[in-house]
C-alpha cells in the first residue's frame, strides 16, 4: 500500500511524539501538580491531528465502546463539567458527563530528536508510545501535570492516551517540543486510507453525511485526500470524513464527501465509523420561525431522499422550522417539527412566516 503525507506540520507535531518510543530511552517524568504546559526554548510545540477516540460509560476502559469521535487538531480540551464534546465541540452522545473514559490514538512517522513531553489533566492520563509508557497518572483525581524527556528514534510510531474524569471538571492537554539545541524534525504520518475524486470534475464536500447537507467545499480530481472516518446513514453510498488544505498554514477544512466518485488507496475498513452533528440536533430549541408546505412532502429522518421516511405532510401543514442546509446560497432542506416528529423536508416547497435569517444553519 502506498503512504501518504496525512496531516503535515500540524500532525506530524503529534505525531512527533509518538515517533520515538521504538528505542528511545527510559522517559525521566517530573511531577507538576497543577502544573501548566511548559515554554519550549527552542523549535514549536506540538499537539498533533488526526486522533480517534473511543469514548467508555466507565472510570477504566471497561465495558462497550459508547461513542468515537474525531479530534483533528490534536488533544487539547477543557470539557468544564459537562459532557465531553468532539474536536469539532459537538457534544457526544451518549457519554456521561462524570464517570467517563477514552482511549485516543494517532500513528506518524517522525525524524530522530530529543522531546520534552506534557501532559496536563483533570483527572487522570497516560501516554504510551508504540506500546511503552510514556506518563502516567491514570490513577489521578484532580487537577496534574508531568512532563517526560524522551529521546525518539525515527521510524512509524503509534500514541495512544488513556484518559478518565471521574467527577467534576474534565480537562485534556497534551503536547511536546524539541529539547534546545537538538534540530526540529520533519515528519510524513501516513494514513489510514486515502482517495482521489474519479469520473467527476468535483465532488461535493458537506457538513454531514447527507446529499441535503450544506455545501462548504468541493474536492477535485488529482489531490490525495486523507479519509479520518465513515458513514452508512444513507445506505447506499459510504460517505467519508476528510480534510482539506494545509495545517502549515492555518488553513484547514474538514467535511464528508460521498464514496460514489472516489478511488481509495488503502484499507478503508479500518476506517472508524463516525455520526455527525445531525445526530445531535433533534431537541433543536423552537426558532417561532413557522412554515407552511405548498405540496404533499415526505418528512425524512436526515436531509436526503435516501433516509427513512418518517411521515407524510399534507399539502398546507404547518411544520415549525428548527434548522435549514443551504447550496449555492439559497436553503436546500429544512429541519422541522410536526405533530410532534421531527425530521427534514425540502424547502423549495414551503413557504415561511418569520425571520428565517434566526433559523440556524446546519
Amino acid at each position: 500500500m502506498r503512504r501518504y503525507p496525512l496531516f503535515w506540520s500540524g500532525l506530524f507535531g503529534l505525531l512527533c511524539l509518538m515517533a520515538g518510543i521504538g528505542s528511545a530511552q527510559t522517559p525521566t517524568p517530573t511531577l507538576l501538580p497543577g502544573a501548566p504546559t511548559p515554554t519550549p526554548v527552542g523549535g514549536g510545540t506540538f499537539s498533533g491531528t488526526n486522533w480517534v477516540g473511543q469514548f467508555y460509560n466507565t472510570a477504566d476502559l471497561s465495558g462497550p465502546v459508547v461513542a468515537t469521535a474525531l479530534f483533528p487538531t490534536g488533544l487539547n480540551r477543557n470539557w468544564g463539567t459537562g459532557a465531553p464534546t468532539d474536536g469539532a465541540g459537538v457534544a457526544i452522545a451518549g457519554v456521561n458527563p462524570d464517570n467517563w473514559s477514552a482511549r485516543f490514538s494517532t500513528t506518524a512517522q517522525i525524524s530522530a530528536g530529543v522531546y520534552k513531553f506534557s501532559l496536563t489533566v483533570d483527572d487522570g492520563a497516560r501516554v504510551f508510545i508504540d506500546g511503552t509508557p510514556v506518563l502516567d497518572n491514570f490513577g489521578n483525581t484532580g487537577l496534574i501535570g508531568q512532563v517526560a524527556t524522551v529521546t525518539l528514534a525515527g521510524g512509524n510510531y503509534t500514541i495512544i492516551v488513556d484518559y478518565n474524569d471521574k467527577s467534576g471538571a474534565a480537562l485534556l492537554q497534551l503536547s511536546w517540543f524539541l529539547d534546545p539545541g537538538t534540530a526540529l524534525p520533519s515528519a510524513t504520518p501516513a494514513p489510514l486510507a486515502v482517495a482521489q475524486v474519479v469520473g467527476v470534475r468535483g465532488l461535493a464536500m458537506r457538513t454531514g453525511p447527507y446529499k441535503g447537507a450544506s455545501l462548504i467545499n468541493v474536492a477535485r480530481p488529482g489531490k490525495d485526500y486523507p479519509l479520518l472516518a465513515r458513514n452508512f446513514s444513507e445506505g447506499i453510498y459510504t460517505w467519508y470524513y476528510i480534510q482539506v488544505g494545509d495545517p502549515a498554514t492555518n488553513n484547514v477544512q474538514f467535511g464528508w464527501i460521498s464514496g460514489r466518485y472516489l478511488q481509495i488507496t488503502g484499507d478503508p475498513t479500518v476506517l472508524p465509523v463516525q455520526g455527525s452533528l445531525f445526530d445531535q440536533i433533534d431537541n433543536a430549541a423552537d426558532t417561532g420561525v413557522i412554515g407552511v408546505t405548498r405540496s404533499v412532502m415526505n418528512m425524512r429522518l436526515r436531509p436526503s431522499e435516501r433516509t427513512q421516511r418518517i411521515l407524510q405532510i399534507p399539502w398546507g401543514g404547518q411544520v415549525t422550522i428548527l434548522g435549514r442546509t443551504l447550496q449555492d446560497g439559497r436553503d436546500f432542506w429544512y429541519h422541522v417539527l410536526y405533530e410532534g416528529r421531527v425530521g427534514w423536508i425540502l424547502a423549495a416547497y414551503v413557504g415561511t412566516r418569520g425571520d428565517i435569517t434566526r433559523v440556524p444553519i446546519r
